[in-house]
């Protein structure tokens, strides 16, 4: 693969593609209710986030929000936090979902490592929720209820989810690969009264029973009155306790499916932090503010409509799932898929993508490494005929990255890079298909969302790496912290350091056009001898090295010690460490970075320590290097690789002795 620079040009929309996009339709559709023009991108954001009551009553209006009842008000004040959205609407997630009434045409499409592909169509995703849903009430679920699951990605949760949203319950859910501590320090805060499980799962290729999962499940979360067991690996040896019901005991009855009329500001649903370092924190969303911000994403920025089929690779445990759910507020068809992105080879997504003509790609910047790294051309396999977009998250993706796709899945395929989070279930930054794609940028930030990159003193850049902040609300953000006295979470998370003012945690810079890179999270940033640089810089280096799977950098200079600043690597298969690889690293450190970041010494590493989202755990790994008792900063139920945290406690004791 060719070298790449970042700002290098990479794609242009034509005027066909320009034309039909969702955004170029609202443009349209604000000049002819509302008057108003934009001549691009930017002018349309300065406006939405200027005249933010103005934009979200314009979302409302566009994308045909249903309300049993007017609205008093758009926005009561835009104080933060503490913003009310739409006072006085009733309204209901699930019945959006199903409005538009399309019968027999694909709502979903599931594949897995265990099953044949089937589909389910938008006549009975409705029957089958119905009846879950009037199940549901038949054992005293109420409105505000909590119901959690224990569930893959697979068709029954989006069915139960959907149940939930339309009887006003509340839904969270984590994904069986999660061990049983991690899962009870979630669901056990919010209370919940129901818990869909499932027996096992497959991954890898390999069958992973959960039975007893769900039994300590039970035993551990005292408020549950039923367990509805899915048989997804049909596990017969295991019995649970008496208040056990299987999926078929509930999939039964009344199919009319009536859909509860709830506040603006109900819970849809209760998402979880990554809990490395302490109690995960329970994240409260409402049904009007995702709703909102979902029909603003899909239909608006991205422009998913009837006729698509929209993917994105996720589990349950991380909020792409839930985007992936708002997928059918479009009409159109998602397909879901359950397993590893590399069994039984790692063409698998790619192989779904072709067959069942995947129009929106979904995945995250760490699958496209990946292929990248394993040096597959899927458009060797495929034509992708049908595919307008590839979207990635998760983690900055690297610019070559951004080369690879073009060159070996499509070339005429709009790239989008984004970057938001679980906090607010949506991005702060993202793509639009009106502008052209450039290596290693952002394109532009998301719509109604005031995002700003601010420096030490608190006030906005261009052109500088700050702080990525949020200055006006949005209405996806959390309405609070589920048994969160007094907001003493919620205000120490996001305004401890700007009063009034959502300060994400990331490093963001701003150019003129209203692009933007992310260099990683601000609280791990690299300050080698009084000069910062985000870690993201470093890693795009090493990892666009052939032999590089992965790498992690960690800064230990602290006030009365000795810099010093490790970087860690797991190597791809077969490769071992020599002087020369070594060297190589260091000298591409030295040259695309600056000779000040060369690290102080290479360690070779069998895996990097992530979260079970995928996140680098680079603050916990620097404050266990930093003598702190690892106990103490992560929590190893948090972390999809626990076993990495080994070598790193004792590593910790050498630097320390």
């Amino acid at each position: 693969m060719k070298a790449i620079t970042e700002g290098v040009l990479l794609w242009e929309p034509s005027q066909y593609q320009i034309e039909k996009a969702g955004v170029s339709f609202f443009m349209k559709w604000l000049k002819q209710e509302k008057g108003l023009s934009f001549g691009n991108q930017k002018e349309l954001w300065e406006w939405s986030v200027k005249e933010l009551e103005s934009f979200w009553e314009s979302i409302w209006s566009y994308c045909k929000v249903q309300s049993n009842t007017p609205y008093n008000q758009v926005l009561e004040s835009r104080k933060m936090p503490g913003a009310k959205w739409f006072t006085g609407a009733t309204l209901n997630y699930a019945e959006h979902v199903f409005r538009g009434g399309r019968g027999n045409k694909p709502a979903v499409i599931f594949q897995s490592e265990k099953n044949q592909r089937t589909e389910i169509s938008w006549k009975e995703l409705q029957e089958k929720t119905a009846m879950v849903a009037n199940s549901l009430k038949r054992l005293g679920v109420k409105p505000g209820d909590r119901v959690v699951a224990y569930m893959p990605n697979i068709p029954e949760t989006i069915i139960a989810f959907l149940a939930c949203a339309s009887i006003g319950a509340i839904w969270s859910s984590c994904s069986p690969d999660f061990g049983t501590g991690t899962v009870i320090d979630r669901f056990k805060q919010i209370e919940p009264t129901i818990l869909f499980a499932v027996d096992g799962y497959a991954y890898n290729g390999k069958i992973q029973n959960r039975l007893t999962n769900v039994s300590e499940l039970q035993s551990e979360l005292s408020t549950l009155k039923k367990t509805i067991l899915i048989p997804y690996i049909n596990s017969n040896d295991f019995k649970l306790n008496g208040q056990t019901m299987y999926w078929n005991d509930i999939l039964c009855g009344d199919s009319e499916l009536v859909f509860e009329n709830v506040p603006f500001d109900h819970p849809l649903w209760i998402l979880f932090s990554s809990g490395t370092t302490g109690l995960p924190k329970p994240i409260v969303q409402s049904q009007g503010g995702i709703l909102l911000e979902q029909l603003k994403t899909l239909l608006v920025e991205q422009g998913v409509n009837q006729d698509d089929v929209f993917f994105w690779f996720t589990t349950t445990g991380w909020m792409m799932w839930n985007l992936l759910v708002g997928g059918l507020l479009a009409g159109g068809t998602i397909v879901l898929y359950d397993g590893s992105p590399s069994y039984p080879s790692i063409h698998i997504l790619w192989d779904l993508a072709e067959e069942v003509g995947v129009t929106f790609f979904g995945t995250s910047a760490g699958f496209l490494s990946a292929c990248m790294k394993f040096g597959i051309k899927p458009k060797e396999r495929h034509s992708f005929s049908k595919l307008r977009s590839i979207c990635s998250t998760g983690s900055p993706l690297p610019i070559e990255g951004f080369l690879w796709v073009y060159e070996n899945v499509k070339k005429d395929v709009w790239l989008v890079s984004t970057s938001g989070g679980t906090d607010v279930c949506t991005a702060f930054v993202g793509g639009s298909p009106i502008l052209p794609v450039y290596a290693g940028e952002i394109q532009a930030r998301s719509l109604g969302a005031h995002v700003q990159s601010f420096d030490d003193e608190g006030k906005a850049v261009i052109n500088e790496v700050g702080e990525l902040v949020i200055t006006a609300p949005m209405p996806s953000m959390p309405l609070y912290f589920w048994g969160d006295d007094n907001n003493k979470r919620y205000l120490e998370s996001y305004f401890d350091v700007y009063p009034g003012t959502w300060r994400h945690g990331d490093w963001i810079k701003f150019d003129d056009k209203g692009s933007c890179v992310i260099f990683g999270r601000s609280d791990s940033t690299i300050n080698r001898l009084g000069v910062r640089l985000g870690t993201s810089e470093i890693y795009r280096v090493v990892e666009a090295l052939n032999d590089i799977m992965e790498s992690l950098i960690i800064d230990l200079e602290l006030l009365g010690r000795k810099s010093y600043m490790p970087l860690f690597v797991a190597l791809k298969p077969g490769v071992t460490m020599c002087d020369d690889l070594k060297e190589t690293i260091q000298a591409e450190i030295k040259e695309k970075v600056s000779p000040r970041f060369v690290p102080d010494e290479v360690y070779v590493v069998e895996q990097i320590p992530k979260t079970l989202s995928g996140k680098k755990l680079e603050v916990p790994i620097r404050k266990i290097l930093l003598g702190f008792p690892a106990e103490k900063v992560v929590n190893p139920g948090s972390m999809a690789n626990p076993e990495s945290l080994s070598f790193f406690v004792d590593l910790a004791r050498i630097i320390n002795e």
